[in-house]
């Protein structure tokens, strides 16, 4: 039996438990990473497999969870292996196998140096290999970047006909490790093609209940969970749960809607056999008078958006903000070198730093959505538009919208931006529409249909009604869904022509009425060629609001024109209490980094007082790399390097630490941050004068410990401290602990850093400590997934670091009290 015709046969499906884990309990010695015992002890790889299987697991994961590129020399033939020895030790049972799938240990761009297309070159090779060698499904799983989950999806649909699970990891707050939220890893990757979507790892299974709450609500596509049994206690690696009580709630699940079960770090073929017994295992689909599978019945209904006239339900996303069009969304406009010579001058130039600044402003004054139109005589588009996006992204995690009639153009872009865009856009011929919205289907974004063919925009609004209708009959046609299609009836200058602006708004109230489509405008269309534009603009934007717009695109920066669209919220009951209008009011920023409105003139050279919204500040917080350095440089004119650092470059870099505490801004934004103000720390070093020596003792050691190959959280940490002008020197990962204490030696430094990230590898953390302490005068602060503060406290260590930020606090501590340079 296939995967699919499994997911149409049984009630539920079981998926096998932890396999690391289980591993290292066999062969009870330390194992640098599990897919070495394919070649080494493939008896007790195998032993693991045929136990899920005889537990009732009806797919098992090959051992090919760390298989990549930067871990192995020949991935093919490490695959091969993996996948006999599965074939092998299911071979006389039902199960599938599923090819495990996950991280490829780097930070992709910006916050790392992995590019996109690497990264999918990379799970290609896997991903082909997998089917080549047997596999019968692809499991994606504990993934944290949305990005990195997008590439390796790709990478598995445009290569392989089988079916793929998607399955990110979540934190206590609600989101992955790179600030993802279920709603955006919802809407990016069922548009994207996933046939499953997945939780896993991270938490126990009643700490996951409100995440699976949530997926079960975004999406109607199949969920699997697979949680931990627990969390670990790090003294013993133990996990907390019984296989009972994991049973017990993963059985709620199963009630609520979750298709696919099984465990993750923790759980055992135990756990398994108790939760298919607890479930139900041998259940299978009717179909009673449906004609529906009896168990999906219920979540077919949901979220259809087009049932017993329930609104539909429109989502759009960028990596960490889900925009639902539920009110009127705004989508910044001036991305866009039509009429704006500085722009055009900008995207010839290169100039990205002034791209991204344009890009700042808006979202910070009340975009919702970022509209990115690069063409203009003399660029190149293909080029530049996936330029422009991947910068873009980098330092918000807002939708985006791709403005090209180039198809080239608008896949290139598709292929890297992190979420779920809208692609402005298609027209009404055919030409358009058979060339645009294929692009459309396969990358799971919306589209903007313009109410136009040949004969060009019709005068009357029922003519573009009409074609409203034609551009949503041929979406349909491609299966892309209702709610993923909005209309724009076109603003005409009505200068030109003064019935035109009635037209309009006739043809957007017909649209709504009939169609039941979200609407788009371009607003400051209507004002061309007239004077005092703004007024026109503001008061054409009310009533295209009173006719049904949902998204009009407009310059956020023009206080009247977004103080318009508020208050109409408050006025047509939207905004319950006036709550976001009261908080408007208030400040507007905190979309992005917080920055007030009123902020400091950019390119002020003034640091006396309060240094919140500086220009220096400003550009820190919101990753403009060359700004900042800019303002650097202006600032050494008038300034000494140490009044720089001290009264603007550190408090800059806290209060950006501020904001990741609070959620307001998320790990790309921080280390993009963080490398912002190491450019300016650079420029500012090199202004000192002789004898003149900041942070010149400051030196810290950083390390993963003996065993442990994972380095992503020791390198954000690193990164972090030299924004702070800290003299990082990093050891790499896997490092003995006698290499750590005869560089602390060597070196003469005060502060080490060590990392561990599985429980097995806490032991060499705890011999690394003793013999730091027992050796050196050095302080040892420790960190990691599986580390409490507790354990830290029990094997000696000085400071517990639960993130990147933490550690600055640490080093501050270590080096005095204040964070001020000498």
């Amino acid at each position: 039996m296939n995967f699919k015709k499994l997911l149409t046969t049984k009630k539920f499906i079981f998926a096998d438990g932890a396999q690391g884990t289980e591993l290292r309990k066999l062969i009870k010695e330390p194992v640098e990473s599990p897919h070495l015992l394919n070649f080494s002890n493939p008896e007790i790889v195998k032993q693991v497999a045929r136990s899920y299987a005889e537990a009732g697991s009806d797919f098992v994961c090959a051992n090919t969870f760390s298989i990549n590129k930067f871990n192995v020399i020949n991935v093919d033939e490490e695959i091969k292996q993996a996948l006999k020895i599965c074939k092998e030790a299911l071979k006389e049972t039902n199960a599938l196998i599923a090819l495990d799938v996950s991280t490829l240990g780097k930070l992709l761009e910006p916050a790392g140096d992995l590019t996109f297309e690497d990264a999918y070159e990379a799970y290609k090779e896997i991903v082909t290999a997998g089917e080549k060698y047997g596999a019968d499904l692809i499991i994606i799983e504990t993934m944290t970047d949305l990005y990195e989950t997008k590439a390796a999806l790709l990478a598995a649909k445009e290569n392989t006909i089988l079916p793929v699970i998607c399955s990110l990891t979540f934190e206590k707050n609600g989101r992955t490790f790179t600030g993802t939220p279920v709603s955006c890893m919802a809407a990016t990757l069922e548009g994207l093609g996933a046939d499953i979507l997945g939780i896993n790892c991270s938490l126990g299974p009643a700490e996951l209940k409100p995440l699976v709450q949530e997926l079960l609500n975004c999406t109607n596509l199949p969920v699997m969970v697979k949680p931990n049994a627990g969390l670990p206690n790090p003294e013993t690696g133990e996990f907390f749960l019984s296989a009972e009580e994991f049973a017990a709630v993963m059985a709620e699940f199963a009630q609520n809607g979750v298709k696919i079960l099984g465990g993750c770090c923790g759980t055992t073929p135990e756990f398994i056999n108790k939760l298919r017994t607890s479930v139900g295992g041998d259940a299978c689909i009717c179909f009673a008078n449906t004609g529906v599978p009896c168990d999906t019945t219920d979540r077919a209904i949901k979220n259809t958006g087009d049932h017993a006239g329930s609104p539909l339900r429109t989502v759009i996303c960028g990596y960490s903000t889900a925009v639902e069009i539920t009110r009127p969304r705004i989508i910044g406009e001036r991305i866009n070198p039509t009429g704006k010579k500085l722009m055009k001058q900008a995207l010839l130039d290169n100039n990205i730093g002034y791209i991204l600044k344009m890009a700042a402003e808006q979202v910070n004054a009340g975009a919702h959505i970022l509209d990115i139109n690069v063409g203009a005589a003399g660029i190149d588009e293909v080029a530049m538009l996936p330029k422009i996006v991947k910068a873009v992204q980098g330092i918000t995690g807002i939708p985006l919208q791709l403005d090209s009639a180039n198809p080239k153009a608008l896949e290139a872009a598709l292929r890297v931006v992190n979420g779920k865009p809208i692609v402005n856009s298609v027209n009404a011929e055919d030409e358009s529409l058979d060339t645009i919205l294929p692009l459309v289907k396969k990358y799971g974004a919306a589209v903007v249909g313009l109410t136009l063919d040949k004969s060009g925009i019709p005068d009357k609004a029922e003519e573009r009604l009409a074609l409203a209708q034609k551009i949503l009959n041929r979406a349909l046609k491609f299966g892309i869904k209702k709610e993923d299609v909005f209309i724009d009836c076109l603003t005409l200058t009505v200068g030109a022509n003064q019935d035109s602006a009635m037209q309009t708004l006739k043809a957007v109230a017909l649209v709504k009425e009939k169609l039941r489509l979200k609407t788009v405008l371009g607003v400051s269309n209507i004002s061309f060629g007239l004077p005092e534009r703004g007024i026109i603009n503001r008061n054409f934007l009310i009533m295209a609001l009173q006719s049904g717009l949902d998204l009009p695109i407009m310059n956020p920066s023009e206080r009247d024109m977004i103080d318009a669209v508020r208050a109409f919220n408050v006025l047509s009951g939207i905004d319950k209490n006036a709550a976001m209008y009261i908080s408007a009011a208030n400040t507007v920023g905190d979309a992005l980094r917080g920055v007030p409105r009123d902020t400091v003139p950019v390119g002020s050279t003034d640091i006396s007082g309060d240094h919140t919204g500086s220009p220096l500040q400003y550009a820190i917080l919101n990753g403009l790399k060359s700004e900042a350095v800019q303002i650097t440089a202006k600032l050494l004119e008038e300034f000494s390097p140490l009044e720089i650092i001290n009264t603007l470059l550190i408090p800059a870099l806290d209060k950006t630490g501020e904001e990741f505490e609070k959620g307001k801004l998320f790990l790309p934004q921080l280390i993009l941050s963080a490398e912002t103000a190491e450019a300016c720390f650079s420029l500012v070093k090199k202004n000192f004068k002789s004898g003149e020596k900041p942070f010149s003792d400051n030196k810290i050691i950083l390390a993963t410990v003996k065993g442990d190959i994972h380095d992503i959280g020791k390198n954000i940490v690193r990164t972090l401290l030299e924004s702070y002008g800290y003299h990082v020197i990093d050891l790499g990962r896997d490092v003995p602990p006698e290499v750590i204490f005869e560089e602390i030696k060597r070196q003469g430094v005060k502060l080490a850093g060590l990392s561990a990230l599985m429980t097995p590898t806490l032991l060499a953390m705890e011999e690394t400590v003793k013999l730091l302490k027992s050796e050196t005068g050095c302080k040892v602060m420790v960190g990691g997934a599986v580390l409490t503060e507790d354990y830290a406290r029990k094997i000696g260590a000085d400071f517990y670091g639960k993130d990147a930020k933490s550690a600055v606090d640490i080093a501050g501590k270590v080096f005095g009290e204040s964070k001020n340079a000498l």
